[in-house]
């Protein structure tokens, strides 16, 4: 006997619609490129994302196309958002940030028929336009003025007065395509269909994940381009939020006065965002703050203790999730609000640095050598996770960086997951280090030496070593006007760890460098082990 229920599509065509019947003067705030704040309602969001479908299909864009973004966070992006996957269209969402020739080689990869670029990105475009097998360039200029080569985005939409039909979307179609940052290897794309986002919203909204209300003002900092800034986009327009833009100023100041002047609840972005953040409230705690009732979303890579500590300390309460490109992305979260009973304010840090429990419909669990770990907090394996919206396999690729395990997808991503199934990340399996038969979490170290009052960021790799195979090697950078010398250092981790655990080297840079999604770019670090230890 089956259910008598209607077999409604979960599309993105449903969250587009009810943004505008039920949302229509709610605000979309964003800072564009001259800095300004530019406002417009959802009524005007609702009209020219119809108005950008209609243009791809006039245009030729039939089901399946790709059309590639090189944008940063804006109203225009999030009119691509919707415009393109209900036009039938891909959005491929460019990281603006990974190198000329992985750029290249991800549009030409995804087959992009159009490409919408940012007027500031237009030197990055000329270096590899004539690499590029795409057919109709538009850029966006944020007025209705035309360039030489290429149609501007307002000329583009404005040969359409009115919409067509939607065309016939299953929930299976796919919607946007994202490519992950290569750090191991060529990107490699991941492709999400309706069906996964908007459960994966459904999902993400709910009060012990992500808790976002109509009520909000949401600020993605997180790249609109990188694993669909964490899915805020969708969740906001599903509910109706205030959505706030950061475009691409991103140093501290812009950001925390944007925060307050537009009366911000909740901001998402990595780690370093946040370390940066708060040295300027910490610089000068009257003029710069956190609006009242403000919620930090953490993620990207694994915040440390001290951060937390700090942010909290400042009044913010503390989402911590955990996930990938593949996982569309939220897979765990850890929140502030869910500590319950007393717990001592150290233990309140130390419980937020773990990665937290999977959200409701993802599974998760770790294996080893021998299998299956136990929850127990002690054990470690490679984090493996299904879901409605968990990758199966990666975009025209012959062979897969984490092959799926049983139905299972391997993360490469080590943890503990202790009794109340909660995961805490130990390191990802490349950067574990082997010393003496035994292993070393980076992650760990990097973590306690970041809780130093002169350190502002450390990472920690792998070198090696002829007596005991690897040897962990620090990389710090210091806090301005701070000091701190590699024996003092070693000092402060010997009441955390055992002996052999301490790094043997320390190296002192002006700063780490970084992937594209701002995580410590370790490849990086080891392919020049050999000039930090002259």
């Amino acid at each position: 006997m089956k259910g008598l229920m209607m077999n409604y599509q979960l599309t993105l065509v449903h969250i587009l619609e009810r943004s505008v019947k039920l949302f229509n003067d709610r605000e979309i705030v964003s800072r564009v490129l001259d800095g300004s704040l530019y406002r417009y309602t959802y009524a005007d969001f609702y009209r020219r994302a119809r108005l950008l479908a209609a243009a791809l299909s006039n245009f030729g864009i039939k089901k399946g196309d790709r059309i590639g973004s090189l944008m940063w966070n804006h109203y225009i992006h999030l009119e691509t958002y919707f415009g393109v996957p209900v036009s039938g269209g891909v959005l491929h969402t460019v990281n603006a940030r990974l190198n000329p020739d992985d750029i290249v080689y991800i549009i030409n990869q995804a087959e992009d028929r159009v490409l919408i670029v940012d007027n500031d990105l237009l030197p990055l475009l000329k270096e590899i336009e004539n690499r590029l097998n795409v057919e109709k360039i538009i850029i966006n200029t944020f007025s209705d003025i035309s360039t030489n080569n290429y149609t501007s985005y307002e000329q583009f939409i404005s040969y359409y007065s009115s919409y067509e039909s939607y065309p016939l979307i299953d929930e299976s179609d796919a919607a946007v395509i994202c490519y992950s940052s290569g750090t191991t290897g060529l990107p490699k794309g991941v492709v999400y269909s309706h069906r996964a986002l908007v459960l994966h919203s459904l999902a993400g909204a709910l009060p012990d994940v992500l808790d976002v209300k109509r009520k909000d003002a949401v600020a993605p900092i997180v790249p609109m381009f990188h694993a669909n800034a964490w899915g805020l986009p969708f969740i906001m327009t599903m509910l109706g939020c205030k959505q706030v833009y950061p475009g691409h100023h991103l140093d501290a100041a812009n950001l925390l006065d944007l925060f307050n002047r537009e009366k911000v609840t909740l901001a998402a972005g990595v780690p370093t965002v946040w370390i940066n953040v708060m040295e300027e409230v910490e610089k000068d705690k009257e003029m710069y703050k956190f609006p009242d009732n403000f919620t930090v979303v953490v993620g990207g890579s694994a915040p440390s203790e001290d951060l937390l500590n700090r942010l909290m300390n400042a009044g913010c309460s503390i989402k911590h999730a955990w996930g990938m490109t593949e996982t569309t992305p939220l897979a765990t979260i850890n929140s502030s609000e869910n500590i319950i009973g007393d717990v001592a304010e150290k233990k309140k840090y130390t419980h937020l640095t773990k990665q937290g429990t999977p959200i409701p419909f993802v599974e998760i669990r770790a294996v080893n050598e021998d299998g299956v770990i136990t929850w127990d907090g002690k054990s470690m394996g490679e984090i493996q996770v299904r879901g409605p919206w968990i990758s199966s396999g990666y975009y025209r690729a012959k062979t897969v960086r984490w092959e799926l395990d049983e139905g299972w997808l391997c993360t490469g991503d080590i943890a503990t997951i202790d009794s109340n199934g909660s995961v805490k990340l130990v390191d990802r399996t490349k950067d574990l280090i082997k010393s003496g038969g035994e292993w070393i979490s980076s992650v760990e170290l990097e973590n306690e030496l970041m809780g130093h009052g002169a350190v502002k960021e450390a990472a920690v790799i792998a070198v090696e070593d002829a007596k005991w195979e690897e040897r962990p090697l620090a990389v710090i950078v210091l806090k301005e006007g701070k000091e701190a010398t590699a024996e003092e250092l070693k000092e402060y981790l010997k009441p955390k760890f055992v002996s052999w655990w301490i790094p043997d080297s320390f190296v002192f840079v002006e700063k780490i460098p970084r992937t594209s999604s701002g995580k410590f770019y370790k490849k990086e670090l080891r392919k020049n082990i050999g000039k930090y230890l002259q």
